[in-house]
This record gives C-alpha cells, sequence and structure tokens, in this order.
C-alpha cells in the first residue's frame, strides 16, 4: 500500500509540473482527488488493510492529497497568469490611434418648431394645454359646430376606432375641453401642440401629422377683436417662418369660426414674384382663423353675448417645411439621420 502511495504521489507531481493548460489541471484533480479518484480508492480500502497499520496508511494518504491540493492550486495560478499575459500581449490598446468619432445627434425640425412657437406664445401670456389623441365625436365636432350629419365632415377623413371614439382630426378638440374646464370664466389664452390623424399620404400631406391651435377668449367689452387676430398671427409668422414674409387674410369657411380667414404669406421660394411652388401666385396659405363662432361658444358654456374671441390653427409640418425648405412632408417621419443633421447648420444660418 505504502508502494502505491508513493507511486501515486511521484506520478501525479511530474504530470502536474506537464500540465499547459486550465482544462488538463481539472481533468487531473479529479483522476486523483474526484469522488472516484485515486487517492479517493485507497481511502475507501482502508477497511482492508490490519487495523495497526490504518492510521500509518491514512496518514500518508492525507498527506499526499493535501500535497497534491497544494500544487493544484499553485499550478491553477500560474496558468492563469500566463493566460492573462498571453492575452495582454495580443489584445495591446494602443493609445496614440484616434478614437472613434461620436455621432451627435440633432432635434428633430418638428420639435424645434414646436419648441420655438411655445416659447413665442408664452412670452405673449398664453398657456400651452393638451388633450388626448383618442377623442370623442363630441369633442372633435359637435362642440365645434359639426353636428352628426354636417357636410364638412367630409373634409376630414377620420380613423374611428368604434362608434364614438376616434382619433382626432384637428387639436380644436383641445380648445372645447379648455373652455368646458373653464368654470370660472376667467380670460382664455392658449395654445395646443400635437398629433392629428386623417386619411391622406402625399408628398403635402401625411396620415399623421402635428397641429398647433390657438384660442383667445374674454368678455366683450374686453375688445378682442380681428386686429388682435391679425397682430398675432403677423408676429407668429414672422418670428416662425421668416422676418421679411408679408400677410394676406381671405375669407373661407370654418364651421367653428365667423368670419372665417385663410392666411397665406409671400412664397418663401421666390420672395412673391410667382414660381412653380406658389403657382405663379406669389402667396402660400399657411392657416386658418376666424372669430369663435356664437354655437361653439353656447355649446361650451359661453353665452355669446358676453364672451367673444378667435381661434387659429396650422400644421406644424407645413411650417417646418416652409421655414427649412422641404420638399416632401414624408422625409420628416423617415428617421433619416443624413436628412437630420443638416437642421443644426440651418438653424445656424
Amino acid at each position: 500500500m505504502k508502494e502505491k502511495i508513493e507511486e501515486i504521489k511521484n506520478k501525479s507531481i511530474k504530470e502536474i509540473k506537464e500540465l499547459i493548460d486550465l482544462k488538463q489541471l481539472e481533468e487531473l484533480r479529479i483522476k486523483y482527488l474526484g469522488k472516484k479518484g485515486e487517492l479517493t480508492a485507497l481511502l475507501k480500502g482502508l477497511k482492508d488493510v490490519a487495523e495497526s497499520q490504518r492510521p500509518i496508511i491514512g496518514n500518508l494518504v492525507n498527506d499526499v492529497r493535501n500535497n497534491l491540493e497544494t500544487l493544484i492550486s499553485e499550478k491553477e495560478t500560474e496558468l492563469k497568469e500566463r493566460e492573462l499575459n498571453k492575452k495582454l500581449e495580443q489584445e495591446k490598446i494602443d493609445i496614440t490611434i484616434p478614437g472613434n468619432k461620436l455621432k451627435r445627434g440633432s432635434i428633430h425640425p418638428l420639435n424645434r418648431i414646436i419648441e420655438d412657437m411655445e416659447d413665442l406664445f408664452v412670452s405673449m401670456g398664453y398657456d400651452v394645454v393638451t388633450g388626448p389623441e383618442l377623442e370623442t365625436d363630441e369633442f372633435c365636432f359637435e362642440r365645434l359646430n359639426l353636428p352628426k350629419g354636417h357636410p364638412a365632415r367630409d373634409m376630414q377623413d377620420s380613423f374611428y376606432i368604434t362608434d364614438e371614439y376616434l382619433l382626432r382630426t384637428q387639436t380644436s378638440s383641445v380648445q372645447a375641453r379648455t373652455m368646458i374646464a373653464n368654470t370660472e370664466k376667467t380670460p382664455i389664452r392658449m395654445i395646443t401642440c400635437g398629433k392629428t390623424y386623417r386619411r391622406e399620404d402625399d408628398a403635402t400631406h401625411s396620415h399623421q401629422f402635428n397641429q398647433i391651435e390657438g384660442l383667445v377668449i374674454d368678455k366683450k367689452d374686453a375688445h378682442v377683436s380681428l386686429a388682435d387676430l391679425k397682430g398675432t398671427l403677423e408676429v407668429f409668422v414672422k418670428k416662425i417662418i421668416g422676418a421679411n414674409l408679408d400677410l394676406r387674410f381671405r375669407p373661407s369657411y370654418f364651421p367653428f369660426t365667423e368670419p372665417s380667414y385663410e392666411v397665406d404669406v409671400t412664397c418663401f421660394k421666390c420672395g412673391g414674384k410667382g414660381c412653380n411652388l406658389c403657382k405663379g401666385t406669389g402667396w402660400i396659405e399657411v392657416l386658418g382663423s376666424g372669430i369663435v363662432h356664437p354655437n361653439v361658444l353656447k355649446v361650451n358654456g359661453y353665452d355669446p353675448d358676453q364672451y367673444g374671441g378667435f381661434a387659429f390653427g396650422t400644421g406644424i409640418d407645413r411650417l417646418a417645411m416652409f421655414r427649412y425648405g422641404i420638399t416632401d412632408m414624408r422625409y420628416l417621419y423617415t428617421n433619416d439621420v443624413r436628412f437630420l443633421n443638416q437642421f443644426d447648420r440651418k438653424d445656424e444660418e
């Protein structure tokens, strides 16, 4: 038995010295020290050794076992260090090489327009109000003087979710909600920006687009008039689209205002001389506006004999197209980084 123990000791020490990787080391540990290992087998065989020899043989086996565990641990440390040094040698980093330039993000042109508009109107004393995109037929149409069956509804090809709920076709619904919420009938000066949805999709229209709506309501003795509307829109257009633009008001029809006006600006491409963009007229339509219709005031809790005001609205996407010379609205939704990166430079210009 002693000879067997000595043989295992010498053999294992020699094998440990010749090992070159951690996998072989683990296999050797199992071979000698595992549950079915050679040293473990010797300990199990002590029952067949004379009783007087058992303590001696047991101590010899344990000494060899402890010695092997120490050698295996030292060899493991040596192999791990060797592996690490090899990796460090193969994966050197040259700190003198220029780093990769990270691409810097850019604010989307629609967000640029929205931020500028909100800053402008807040500076003029307006509140910024939000409302739901999933709207009821009542707030999207009926409270805006568009009862069921009204022919003007045909102008807004809508996405209905149920008979009562639809994706809002205009942000004007927020105006109605604001009027109803204002139970104390304090003066209203508000704008709202957000997504709207209609069944349209071409170079100048999209099934999803953004609108800004403005509403001013006050008592009749405050004398909120068409002159106030015109002055407000002139400041708005010159600040957001261009300082050198002229405005033109044309009579139009909107169910929620009376009188109603389309507002045109001089063509940003030709300066009013006439070109293919403005179809030779020198003008481009940008927004709709008017004096709030008495029916809208009445249905939303205001006495039209005591209160009045004006409202206006326009598509934010079209404003972005005018401001930056974008020829196709669909570019705004493709998220092409090459397209979006232009606008830092354009704003600086």
